[in-house]
């Protein structure tokens, strides 16, 4: 049996209409300038999470905040939380740099994300 823990929640990513301002308040929040700033995408590495900011939800539409957990082997949780309920929203694709996510739908309809690094 595979490793089912996670290793906690570590990404964040939010929705934003509007990339710049979004940019400046999230700097005055976290106190560092971001690491990824591009027009599609702003990340910030602070205090051990990553933050985005993705303008008008991404392809993936999002409305709202996305918490995406960590975890060793994203088949087998998205296996085990899809049996136990969980309605696949996003397979499992890769995002680049060996960085696998999906999302899924908990019963309420609540998107979660699921994260591994390669």
């Amino acid at each position: 049996m595979s490793d089912s823990s996670t290793q906690g929640i570590k990404t964040v990513l939010h929705p934003v209409s509007d990339l710049a301002a979004a940019k400046t308040m999230y700097t005055a929040l976290l106190g560092v300038a971001p690491e990824a700033d591009g027009p599609y995408y702003v990340g910030f590495e602070a205090a051990g999470q990553h933050i985005g900011l993705v303008p008008g939800g991404g392809p993936q539409g999002m409305t709202s905040p996305v918490a995406y957990w960590h975890v060793p082997d994203i088949e087998a949780k998205l296996a085990e939380v899809t049996a136990a309920g969980a309605t696949v929203k996003e397979p499992v694709h890769d995002v680049g740099g060996g960085r696998l996510v999906a999302t899924v739908a908990d019963p309420d309809g609540n998107i979660l994300g699921l994260l591994q690094d390669r």
